[in-house]
């Protein structure tokens, strides 16, 4: 009877594959055809394109701006760097090889985040990716160009995948790659050196935190040390001046904006909510990062990684709806480990469009928006906030080990 199961359990499986595979290969198919009869522009794919050809040229790539909007350089030089072979392609090119990139790259984040969440069927990750592509914060990715789902697999590749032992020379290299490009993702980094330094006080092995954290240090300390001997000048221009111009990246108040900022420039009507932000900041940076290191040290590095990314997101000065493609891992970890109306309730927010419902764009409406308005325009965040308080209130206590991963986990086949 065994071998019979043995036997019939594989073709099953292969029979679920390609079914999943066909129907996922049609969703985006029908994505590509709503974003081509959208007439979307991937602006920020342009403005990324500009920034290469800026450095080619030898300009000053902080005094850019770019396309009909005239938008600003805002990301690190090294960022730049990277873009320079976007310039090899004209734009209708380019605009296909982008989009087929971030549908493969939303493929292998579906593929990492149900790995982090312990699942491991392969037909799991069609299934997953299928209707994933039209949650707004992937919409909006692939709609303007985005970088999102490529610096979170790199997060999120070397955060879940298996150690080769105590001195892996590639831990903490996603994670200083991705915040090299964008500093969005440097809190990761510093939630491993918070995890180690608390783990050692606890009398535990801190070694593989510290040295993950320390990987990511070089490896983000290396490409912007590259950076600065290609392009001195913007280097220099950007880590004394531009990083501490918040307002270079848009209005705080803008709908799109679904930070903890954007949420409080609403609220309080001011395009600089200054002091009561800075404080809120504070508070859920403290709080999220408590929350994701309680978890790791729990063995729950699912919970913990999703905690860091959605503090991450709160705390940034700006972050965008497409930002929140992190939304992906977080909807999967409570299907699988939390209370699944949360999972759903927490879905609905992130296919509902909502903050596009509300009043936007010239005239600055946002600073004018009525209570109704006001809660449609921070549901982002505002899921962000009660998924740290269930983190830190409801998580399971159990699973146990150093790297954060379940036993039950470790012996499931990739």
């Amino acid at each position: 009877m065994s071998a019979f199961v043995t036997v019939i359990a594989p073709s099953a499986a292969h029979r679920r594959t390609p079914v999943a595979l066909g129907v996922c290969l049609a969703s985006f198919a029908a994505f590509c055809a709503a974003q081509r009869a959208a007439h979307v522009s991937m602006i920020d794919l342009m403005v990324y394109r500009a920034e290469g050809a800026t450095v080619r040229a030898g300009g000053d790539l902080y005094a850019l701006r770019a396309t009909a909007a005239h938008l600003p350089t805002t990301y690190p030089p090294f960022a730049a760097l990277l873009f320079t072979p976007l310039t090899l392609l004209d734009t209708a090119p380019l605009r296909l090889l982008a989009t087929a990139g971030n549908l493969a790259l939303l493929v292998v984040f579906v593929r990492l985040s149900l790995r982090l969440v312990g699942h491991a069927r392969v037909d799991t990750v069609w299934w997953v990716a299928a209707p994933a592509v039209w949650c707004e914060p992937v919409w909006t990715t692939l709609r303007y160009g985005q970088v999102n789902l490529l610096l979170a697999v790199l997060v999120l590749w070397d955060l879940s995948r298996r150690r080769a032992g105590r001195h892996d020379r590639l831990a903490g290299a996603g994670l200083g790659m991705a915040a090299a490009v964008k500093l969005t993702p440097a809190l990761f980094p510093v939630f491993l050196l918070v995890t180690g330094v608390v783990a050692r006080l606890r009398g535990r092995d801190a070694g593989p935190w510290l040295g993950h954290a320390r990987g990511a240090g070089v490896a983000f300390a290396g490409a912007t040390l590259l950076a600065a001997a290609v392009l001195p000048y913007d280097s220099w221009r950007f880590w004394t001046d531009v990083v501490f111009r918040v307002g270079r990246v848009g209005h705080a108040e803008d709908t799109a904006d679904q930070a903890l900022r954007g949420v409080l420039a609403r609220v309080l009507h001011t395009p600089d909510p200054g002091a009561p932000w800075v404080a809120a900041a504070a508070v859920a940076a403290v709080l999220g990062l408590a929350a994701a290191v309680a978890a790791e040290l729990r063995g729950r590095r699912d919970w913990a990684v999703c905690a860091c990314a959605v503090t991450a997101l709160l705390i940034s000065p700006v972050s965008w709806t497409h930002h929140w493609v992190w939304c992906v891992p977080l909807v999967l970890l409570l299907w699988s480990h939390g209370p699944r109306p949360a999972a759903l309730g927490t879905l609905l927010v992130f296919c509902s469009y909502a903050p596009w419902w509300v009043p936007h764009g010239t005239g600055r409406p946002e600073l004018h928006q009525n209570i109704p308005e006001l809660t449609l325009s921070a549901l982002y965040a505002g899921a962000g906030v009660l998924f740290l308080v269930l983190t830190r209130t409801s998580l399971p206590r159990r699973g146990s080990g150093a790297g954060g991963i379940k036993p039950s986990q470790r012996n499931r086949t990739a």
